[in-house]
């Protein structure tokens, strides 16, 4: 082992190893690093964090005991290096490597390599990762455990004349999706036979620029779903636990912008009842670590497997805040093989919790992305309030990665109070110089079905109607006057000139848009 003495044996083909991990490298960026980072200092591990040209400044870096440069921005040439990461891990002695999210977190070419060079993957195994990554080989185990998939192809589409052929088996609309990763990458929704051409060659490539796969699968695209989630732990011994459910429908191209716990729409019978296949799910895979598995619910309450994640999800503070569960930790206590601290019976479940996704993006103009400088930074605080970010003061949005910039938690004792605690800390949110999604999230927690917990994934759609009514001049005026002499009063004696005037209109321009939804 690495840096340290452990106990290794085989157990099915498949390596397990029961030691105390001393150094993790973090492979990966932003907010996960950092998130990751924080769990090792409290159990006292020393960690490795590894950075692209691009984030050479950035927080995750000087949080680690350690940082090692791997490339150029583009991931490709940096966060996607697996040769490169393990020669960093075993310079820096480090016994483990944690992937995050994204990135190599769902590669099995790079658990099997991990483990090949006897380090720990904080993960599932290699064989798991394969079965469950592959989509159609997931819904057929998925089926075995008695819940029926989502219809869709038995199999890879190896063409467009094949996936032709089984969109007009399953009946349009359909959708295409990447068969590995996830994310919202790779997915395109086709309504007739006429744009299938088009949209395959454009998922398939984006498939492979996400994941180096540009293999596709089609299923039926079912009308104004329900995007459910069970958050899952199991450990190497076969015991498996779900952590409760969480709601994911307000997204935008098929991405999660707003997540929530529990449910507001599945009663607690059928929750009981998804939670329950869930564990079958995960515990017929031979399942360890965190993963998720997701379903889609219908209007009428009838759920189908969607999929099943093998890694940890953005979304996991809002599960952590309501069992109190610190599910990076217990990873890591998984990957030293020890046993999970509880049993199904003694998970409890408290309040209700929502996360915003606060992205570099401007919901007004289709969620374009934005980046470049953050010339303010001021998070907001107070009862029941958790920010998960991988920024600070003058830190660069680079175009290379996801626009998130950090997740906004609000606990409170039940939905209501959950709802007006995340309003009132959106408020307080201070970001200028980029576009950020702070505006659709403030008014996705105004919309009135919203507030009833009566959406699906449409909701976007009709936030995004509401947001310009919104507006109101004199706030726009108040918002845009308070900026500017904000700025003024943080400049250097009060003096503002060339770039710093620039900076100025800008944070002006977003503050105004901010106050305006407040």
């Amino acid at each position: 082992m690495s840096g340290n003495d452990g106990i290794i044996f085989m157990i099915g083909g498949t390596q397990h190893c029961y030691m105390k991990i001393n150094k993790i490298l973090i492979a990966n960026r932003g907010e996960i690093a950092l998130r990751i980072i924080r769990a090792c200092k409290e159990l006292r591990i020393r960690t490795v964090a590894v950075y692209s040209d691009a984030d050479r400044f950035s927080p995750h870096v000087f949080h680690a005991d350690e940082a090692y440069r791997l490339g150029t921005p583009p991931a490709s040439e940096s966060y996607l290096k697996i040769e490169k990461i393990i020669e960093i891990a075993d310079r820096s002695g480090s016994d483990a490597i944690h992937p995050g999210y994204g990135f190599l977190s769902e590669n099995p070419e790079f658990a099997k390599e991990v483990e090949d060079r006897n380090l720990i993957f904080i993960g599932p195994s290699p064989e798991t990762i394969t079965t469950l990554g592959d989509k159609t080989r997931a819904k057929s185990l998925a089926s075995k455990c008695g819940v029926d998939p989502v219809p869709g192809s038995p199999e890879t589409l190896s063409s467009v004349e094949s996936a032709v052929v089984a969109a007009k088996e399953i009946g349009f609309p359909v959708l295409l999706k990447a068969a590995s990763g996830g994310g919202g990458k790779g997915i395109r929704i086709v309504r007739s036979a006429k744009e299938l051409p088009e949209m395959f060659e454009t998922a398939s490539s984006e498939a492979y620029s996400s994941f180096n796969d540009p293999a596709l699968f089609i299923e039926r695209y079912i009308e104004s779903p329900h995007h459910v989630e069970f958050q899952i732990l199991g450990d190497k011994d076969g015991n498996v636990v779900h952590l409760g459910d969480r709601e994911c429908s307000v997204q935008r191209r098929y991405q999660k912008v707003i997540e929530e716990s529990p449910s507001p729409f599945v009663p607690d019978k059928i929750r009981e009842e998804i939670g329950s296949y869930a564990v079958e799910i995960a515990k017929s895979a031979g399942y360890y670590s965190a993963g998720t598995v997701e379903f889609i619910v219908d209007n009428k309450l009838n759920y189908y497997f969607l999929e099943m994640n093998t890694r940890l999800q953005v979304e996991h503070p809002v599960t952590e805040m309501r069992t109190g569960v610190d599910i990076v930790k217990e990873q890591i206590n998984i990957a030293e093989g020890n046993k999970l601290p509880f049993g199904q019976h003694e998970i409890t479940y408290s309040g209700h919790a929502i996360e915003c996704r606060i992205t570099a993006e401007d919901a007004l103009n289709d969620f374009l992305p934005d980046s470049g400088s953050i010339d303010n930074y001021i998070e907001p605080g107070g009862p029941g309030i958790r920010i998960d970010t991988g920024v600070q003061n003058d830190s660069e949005i680079s175009p290379y990665y996801d626009p998130l910039i950090s997740k906004l938690i609000a606990w409170g004792n039940d939905r209501v109070e959950s709802i007006a605690r995340c309003r009132r800390a959106l408020s307080e949110y201070i970001i200028t110089g980029i576009s950020t999604s702070i505006p659709f999230c403030v008014s996705a927690l105004m919309n009135d079905k919203f507030v009833k917990g009566d959406y699906d994934t449409d909701i976007a759609g009709e936030i995004i109607k509401e947001m310009p009514s919104r507006f109101e001049e004199k706030d726009v005026d108040a918002a845009a006057i308070g900026a500017a002499a904000y700025t003024v009063m943080n400049s250097q004696n009060g003096k503002v000139s060339g770039s710093a005037g620039q900076s100025i209109f800008k944070s002006w321009k977003m503050h105004g848009r901010k106050s305006a939804l407040r």
